[in-house]
């Protein structure tokens, strides 16, 4: 598995949102080279909470700008922020009670669960708070 690699298409052009999106780029990475090189379960799950934390904290910054400077699509945004959330928690919950470690098809869930997430809503967010910052 190749890692993710940051570059300007994912940039938003906002330096702050863009920040956060390194540090969860970097974390998929990390859980990535975890699930190739077996690493034990129980470490594989703190990564992923270490992911899922960094994505709620994440979430909350965006909303906080969106709500700051009157973005309209924050109804639905938020909406695709709490089932992004469901669904990474949902892997993370079946990975748990079945007792089955990450497969490469998780891997690929996730990232473009990340990506989709960054190409999509979060560019139009960049857009939208380019021009009122």
């Amino acid at each position: 598995m190749k890692d993710l690699v940051w570059d300007n298409t994912l940039s938003v052009q906002i330096q702050e949102i863009d920040e956060d999106h390194r540090r969860l780029v970097d974390l998929f990475n990390l859980l990535c080279h975890s699930v190739v090189e077996g690493e034990t379960p129980n470490y594989i799950q703190a990564l992923m909470d270490e992911l899922i934390n960094c994505t709620i904290w994440h979430f909350s910054h965006e909303e906080r700008l969106m709500l700051k400077h009157g973005y309209e699509g924050l109804a639905e945004h938020r909406k695709e922020h709490r089932e992004l959330i469901d669904s990474i928690k949902a892997l993370q919950r079946r990975s748990l009670q079945e007792s089955k470690p990450f497969s490469s098809k998780d891997i690929k869930f996730l990232e473009q669960w990340l990506t989709g997430h960054i190409l999509g809503a979060d560019m139009e967010l960049g857009e939208y708070l380019g021009r009122v910052m």
